[in-house]
């Protein structure tokens, strides 16, 4: 066996790493607006030299001072010159203005918690609760019994857990937890508490006064054929008209699958537009909305310490490296605006004929065709586009929205996949609904306005549009 040692060696050899700033700056661009507002809330918290600027301050144009690298020195001297003298600037015509309203801190507060602020929705599980404490059960089948089986009732409402189980477990009489259960289910929503799709829709239909009706019959016996959508089968089954079947599905289609949807935890996903498009006398502009991004400068007080002779060396050094940082992130943040600009003029101009005139003219678009306009590489157009949206004349959509490959058609020309898609949509929304278009029926259309496409391609773009098969579009 050969002898094992330890030993220390020395080797040089190149890696690439991702400086922290360069990080930054990249997750900067990567980020929406929204998520943006945040960083630089944090920042604002964390770095005391970083200040936002008050709400009514008049739009003086500053460049940042340069973010120094770390092998060189900053010279806070000129720096300082350039940014009192900024500063001295802004003072003088802020104060030329004779009917401004001074600023207030508090009112600003006032403003930001109201705008910052969400209400919380009532959960599920708080609001069944709640509605057990008023139905006169003691205290011990209020707060033991009840949350017990309310825990157990997901998202959706249905219970999870076998109520033989859940007896067992709170140590009491099954038929006295089917009681509890009982009143759970004659709370708010209707349908709540039960174990699946089928006992909430017969519950639904109970409550409704159609407990021995048509409808309860066809999803007591018959569910899985109505979602087949086998009406033929169902009518046949149960010897009663076709038409009959249709007006218990038209009932049942009333009904609410899931009864604790309305109490969903999810909260609302909010969307601001990064970039606005607008049409001023027959041109099209782009605005970046950066009125969500707080107005940053590097705060007057640092900057006298750093020229007061009695400031510690120690003190310096660190208000040093915070100004260091602020500065990048304000040169970061300007950098974001100005690459955000530059991609979307470069989508709006490809796009034209798409804000003109409709989905059906919008063309093909790669990364890799933007990249070369603007002069960048093709991975910080992908990181420029995520997560943001984009505010049109046509609506409101993701950036991402408009880079769609092409399809040949027979004239040479290529058409986006979006265009083929809103094609089908419209194809199947003109269909006869007795004989509904099949995918090579769809094919065959496509192929009559010259475009090539396979069909498990066309099958693809139906489900992605979550459209029926035609054989479960049929009436019957």
């Amino acid at each position: 066996m050969a002898d094992q040692s330890l030993s220390l060696t020395q080797q040089q050899r190149q890696i690439q790493i991702l400086a922290p700033q360069l990080r930054q700056s990249l997750e900067l661009l990567q980020v929406p607006m929204l998520e943006l507002r945040t960083l630089i809330q944090n920042e604002l918290q964390q770095n005391p030299t970083l200040e936002e600027k008050p709400v009514d301050t008049p739009p003086v144009e500053v460049e940042p001072a340069g973010v120094v690298d770390d092998t060189k020195e900053l010279n806070f001297k000129e720096e300082f010159a350039i940014l009192s003298r900024l500063d001295e600037e802004w003072c003088r015509y802020f104060m030329q203005g004779q009917e401004y309203e001074p600023y207030d801190i508090n009112a600003d507060k006032r403003r930001r918690f109201f705008l910052d602020s969400q209400v919380q929705n009532e959960s599920l599980q708080h609001h069944l609760s709640r509605q057990l404490a008023l139905a006169g059960v003691s205290e011990q089948d209020q707060h033991i019994i009840g949350s017990l089986i309310i825990g157990s009732i997901n998202d959706d409402g249905y219970l999870m857990q076998d109520i033989e189980e859940l007896a067992t477990s709170a140590g009491c009489d099954p038929a006295h937890m089917k009681d509890i259960l009982a009143l759970i289910q004659d709370c708010d929503p209707v349908g709540v508490g039960t174990r699946n799709l089928q006992e909430c829709l017969l519950l639904q239909l109970e409550r409704l006064g159609h407990g021995d009706s048509l409808a309860a019959a066809i999803v007591r016996d018959h569910l899985e054929l109505l979602g087949n959508k086998h009406i033929k089968e169902i009518a046949h089954a149960l010897k009663v008209p076709i038409e009959d079947i249709h007006q218990a599905a038209k009932l049942i289609a009333t009904l609410e699958p899931k009864p604790g949807r309305a109490f969903s935890p999810e909260s609302p996903r909010y969307i601001l537009p990064d970039v606005l498009v607008e049409k001023v006398d027959g041109q099209y502009r782009v605005i970046l909305n950066d009125d969500e991004i707080p107005d940053l400068r590097i705060s007057r007080h640092y900057r006298e310490l750093m020229n007061t002779a009695s400031t510690p060396n120690d003190v310096k050094t660190y208000i040093q490296d915070r100004i260091r940082s602020g500065l990048f992130l304000i040169k970061s943040v300007a950098q974001r605006q100005h690459t955000m600009y530059r991609v979307a003029m470069a989508i709006v101009t490809a796009q034209l004929e798409f804000l003109d005139r409709g989905i059906a003219h919008l063309k093909p678009l790669t990364m890799a065709e933007v990249a070369r306009t603007v002069g960048l590489h093709e991975t910080t157009i992908c990181r420029c586009i995520a997560n943001k949206h984009m505010q049109t004349p046509r609506g409101l959509f993701e950036m991402k929205y408009f880079f769609t490959p092409g399809l040949k058609t027979t004239d040479g020309k290529t058409v986006s996949n979006k265009t083929v898609q809103d094609m089908i949509t419209a194809l199947i929304a003109d269909e006869d609904h007795d004989h509904p278009f099949s995918d090579q029926d769809i094919l065959e259309k496509l192929q009559a306005k010259g475009i090539h496409i396979a069909r498990r391609t066309i099958a693809k773009y139906r489900i992605a549009l979550k459209i029926l098969p035609s054989h479960l579009r049929k009436p019957s």
